[in-house]
């Protein structure tokens, strides 16, 4: 069965950084496009970033220039390096896959605070 388990979240001061990874597995993570979400607390979960199996990436406009998705295939992993963080950015963070269905993580809670 698809299983996504998100890793690296924590508190971090504004400016700071984290890298977020998810571990995949139960699908030919090669082959799928692969996507960050967020949903801060009280608002609708947002799509961050997403990167296809050919590598191409895009990004919503709030994090362009300050976050960075990649993918480790031989891993079968996905990662979300965000810099620069703010406390807008505050949120549960999933990774999400459609292989014949939505599937999604638990999250990781990235809190970012002075």
């Amino acid at each position: 069965q698809v299983q996504l388990v998100e890793s690296g979240g924590g508190s971090v001061q504004p400016g700071g950084s984290l890298r977020l990874s998810c571990a995949a597995s139960g699908f030919i993570f090669r082959l799928s496009t692969m996507k960050w979400y967020r949903q801060a607390p009280g608002k609708q979960r947002d799509l961050v970033a997403t990167i296809t199996s050919g590598g191409s990436t895009s990004y919503a406009d709030s994090v362009k220039g300050r976050f960075t998705i990649s993918r480790e295939n031989a891993k079968n992993a996905v990662n979300l390096q965000m810099n620069s963080l703010k406390p807008v950015d505050t949120a549960v963070y999933s990774c999400n896959v459609a292989v014949g269905g939505m599937y999604w993580g638990k999250g990781t809670l990235v809190t970012v605070s002075s």
